[in-house]
């Protein structure tokens, strides 16, 4: 069964999501045209795409998922929960905090924000307030949300929901860089080169 802070540390990754898909209609709202742009991804952005949705839904429905079918946590070699109270606790803090990061940098981005990445369509360059400090505040928080989760209900879909967004996060970067860098130039390549892609790791 699931502890005290198993339960808290899903509340939050589905108050996160309710709040993302908020963010992201008023985003739509104020820039007048669509900010999803998953839909028209091809090749490895394609798959990109379909990593970061699973990798959510893992982390929300696949420990609800073991609670249902008591076997499959049963042969889970990762699943503690509940056995841990101060991993537990930690776990819920780092959530909260990547949550609120994830949420503060996407609303910092304004008519900016996509999700997705296509030519012509990437918005006016962001290099302020969190973005001084990485250049994907929104992916650090989100990792750092779903480290969360894995330390407050440890098993294979939390742990699996951490790789798989961190590798979708990792090709959907590379193909923001190229857009971002073919739309905004010289202003791009001062700030890429000032503030590091990730927090100090990656220029």
């Amino acid at each position: 069964m699931l502890g005290e802070t198993g339960w808290i540390a899903l509340g939050i990754v589905a108050l996160y999501l309710t709040f993302f898909a908020w963010g992201t209609f008023e985003a739509a709202r104020v820039a007048e045209r669509p900010v999803w742009l998953f839909g028209r991804s091809r090749g490895i952005e394609r798959l990109a795409a379909f990593g970061f949705r699973l990798a959510f839904a893992l982390a929300l429905l696949g420990p609800l998922l073991w609670l249902v079918f008591p076997m499959l946590h049963k042969l889970d070699p990762f699943w503690i929960e509940g056995r841990h109270h101060v991993m537990g606790v930690a776990g819920v803090l780092l959530a909260v905090a990547g949550a609120m990061l994830a949420f503060a940098a996407q609303m910092s981005m304004g008519a900016s924000w996509r999700i997705g990445v296509r030519q012509g369509e990437s918005g006016a360059l962001v290099t302020g307030g969190l973005f001084r400090f990485s250049r994907n505040p929104t992916f650090v928080g989100q990792v750092m949300l779903l480290m969360g989760i894995a330390l407050a209900i440890p098993s294979l879909p939390t742990f699996l929901a951490v790789v798989l967004f961190v590798t979708s996060a990792s090709v959907q970067i590379r193909t923001e860089e190229r857009v971002l860098l073919a739309a905004h130039g010289a202003a791009y390549r001062r700030w890429s080169a000032q503030v590091p892609r990730w927090i100090g790791l990656g220029s």
